[in-house]
């Protein structure tokens, strides 16, 4: 496992060579609304319209849109929220039909996303902000996805309800018979709950899985499901508790509280990127050059409460910034990608949704 470590003098490496790669499709990026840019504003203005596929919640989306917005009024933004199997299933089927109906999108697997990769679904764009994210945080080459946000899941409980000695300190404390059919977990279809079961698999072992089947857990589509059952009682823990989510409900007051397991916090990116036949290509960039820029990742720090990978904006409000947590990570994406569809099936069984 490797633990992400942002540090000053890489990413003032990865400068130099990302800005040579930029500067080779872009010599001189246009300043807008305080970033740089490669799309031609006048063009995307005349395009009025963006379309955005993404797994986030709806109320977040449609903030950071908002944003977008408020900087660039005549463009107007749609979106399709679904969870990331779903979503990228919907948009394989789209393709495979000839109907390009998205200008971005945006994965919580980047499994997928290098599968999307492989498939040349992406454009490729080498956005003037890709100098300030460090090589693993972009795809190879650079230029067709960025990792937008990192997401982590640990626990959560109800601090009401849950007290003293019953406070899980690391994963396997859930594995008790008392709490069993008290636990939620996320479906198959979410991009963390894969990452969580890949990980976890890899720090604790095949048991830890089989242990923890026996809470006979049930799986939701969205955090707000599960946080919802932690605050009126029907659950007793949340597990792949997506920490923005619980920071946004800590925000609005819900009695909600967070566990990073000492074995570690198991991460995902969320990674966007400009789709190849995009039908308003230029503000799909523009609005990737917005996004990535520390505008744009303000704004969605501010709007859904994720990390960015950047070290230059800071976490979101109350949250506990990223060199501060034990984040697990694969070795190996390609070995990552290989395991899904056992994942697949044995979550089905697990959750009782097959």
């Amino acid at each position: 496992m490797n633990r992400i470590g942002i540090t000053l003098t890489s990413v003032l490496l990865t400068a130099s060579v990302a800005s040579a790669g930029a500067a080779a499709e872009c010599p001189t990026p246009e300043t807008v609304q305080g970033f740089a840019t490669c799309a031609d504003v006048k063009k995307a203005t005349a395009e009025g319209k963006l379309v955005v596929y993404s797994p986030d919640v709806e109320q977040g989306t449609v903030k950071l849109l908002r944003a977008f917005e408020t900087a660039f009024p005549a463009i107007k933004t749609q979106y399709v929220r679904l969870q990331t199997g779903a979503l990228y299933s919907k948009l394989l089927a789209e393709r495979q039909a000839g109907s390009h109906l998205v200008d971005v999108v945006n994965l919580s697997d980047i499994g997928l996303a290098m599968d999307f990769q492989k498939r040349s679904g992406y454009a490729q764009y080498r956005s003037p902000q890709l100098a300030a994210f460090e090589p693993r945080f972009k795809s190879k080459p650079e230029g067709y996805y960025t990792w937008g946000a990192v997401i982590m899941g640990g626990i959560a409980y109800n601090p009401n309800t849950i007290k003293g000695a019953d406070i899980p300190k690391d994963w396997p404390d859930l594995n008790q018979s008392k709490w069993s059919g008290a636990v939620s977990v996320k479906s198959a279809n979410s991009g963390l709950q894969y990452a969580t079961w890949h990980q976890l698999k890899e720090t604790l072992g095949d048991q830890y899985w089989k242990d923890f089947a026996a809470l006979r857990p049930r799986a939701f589509d969205s955090y707000v499901q599960q946080f919802d059952r932690l605050v009126n009682g029907e659950d007793k823990f949340a597990h792949t508790a997506q920490y923005s989510g619980v920071l946004e409900f800590q925000q609005k007051g819900a009695p909600l509280a967070f566990v990073a397991p000492a074995s570690g916090l198991p991460t995902s990116p969320e990674v966007w990127g400009v789709i190849k036949e995009a039908p308003n290509p230029q503000a799909a960039r523009l609005f990737i050059d917005w996004f990535l820029s520390p505008v744009g990742q303000r704004a969605m720090a501010d709007a859904l409460f994720m990390h960015s990978a950047r070290i230059d904006v800071d976490p979101p409000a109350k949250g506990i910034p990223l060199k501060d947590m034990k984040l697990l990570v694969p070795d190996d994406w390609d070995n990552y990608l290989q395991g899904r569809k056992a994942f697949i099936q044995e979550w089905g069984r697990m959750s009782g949704l097959r």
